[in-house]
């Protein structure tokens, strides 16, 4: 009797025991499932904010995607050096550059590219080029290929960008004017804002220096395309 009574002792500690595991357990599951809800509601909160960011005060420009932008068309002579005439058959993507060339204008770079044809340094050129006072100069037709992006030539739009110094930070007028043309080019050609990227992204060259030295700067722009698209298209 003496026996049995310790042994049923022994069961209902052990039993006791067991619950008490169990609660603690459960309580430690309720823990960490609120746990991740909590961090994935800030996840969540803090991508809506992104999305639904204003656009950086640094872009100026409130021109609806509709308008046809204002661009002093400066096209290059047909040459083998900088616009060989070949047709551009498809855009898939946009290509930002820097000029590397600081303090320079936009219609300086173009005349660069266009000297080409006589000097025969090397090929290069670019579509479109944005400079310090947020001036876009056209250089090649949309319809022809640039020698801006290697291996992208044959499927993307090309655009440098005028810097005032060596760091190869952006002005506010040249940033404001990217922002705002490359939105444009964006809805006009049907390109998605992911197929927007660097000369970096085709060659792993340092260009634009300072979106790639400055990758946080680089998706701030992004970003800022894709408001201004969306507050932008009428």
């Amino acid at each position: 009797m003496g026996r049995d009574s310790k042994r049923t002792r022994k069961k209902k500690k052990l039993k006791k025991k067991n619950k008490g595991i169990k609660w603690i357990k459960l309580a430690a599951l309720v823990v960490i499932a609120a746990f991740v809800i909590i961090v994935g509601k800030r996840v969540y909160d803090s991508l809506k904010t992104v999305n639904n960011a204003e656009i950086s005060k640094a872009v100026t420009k409130n021109i609806s995607l509709s308008e046809y932008p204002e661009i002093d068309v400066e096209l290059l002579t047909i040459n083998p050096y900088s616009r060989p005439g070949t047709p551009l058959e498809k855009i898939n993507g946009i290509v930002i550059h820097w000029t590397a060339n600081p303090g320079s204008s936009a219609i300086a770079n173009r005349d660069y590219f266009e000297s080409l044809k006589d000097n025969h340094i090397t090929s290069a050129s670019s579509h479109f080029i944005i400079g310090l006072d947020g001036e876009i100069v056209q250089c090649i037709p949309s319809s022809e290929i640039s020698y801006a992006s290697n291996d992208r030539n044959n499927d993307t739009l090309s655009i440098e960008c005028c810097i005032p110094d060596e760091t190869g930070k952006f002005n506010d007028a040249t940033y404001s004017s990217m922002v705002y043309f490359t939105a444009w080019l964006c809805k006009n050609f049907n390109v998605d804002v992911d197929n927007v990227i660097r000369h970096y992204d085709v060659t792993g060259k340092d260009c634009p220096k300072y979106f790639v030295e400055n990758e946080d700067k680089w998706l701030l722009f992004k970003q800022d395309i894709r408001n201004y698209i969306a507050k932008y298209s009428d």
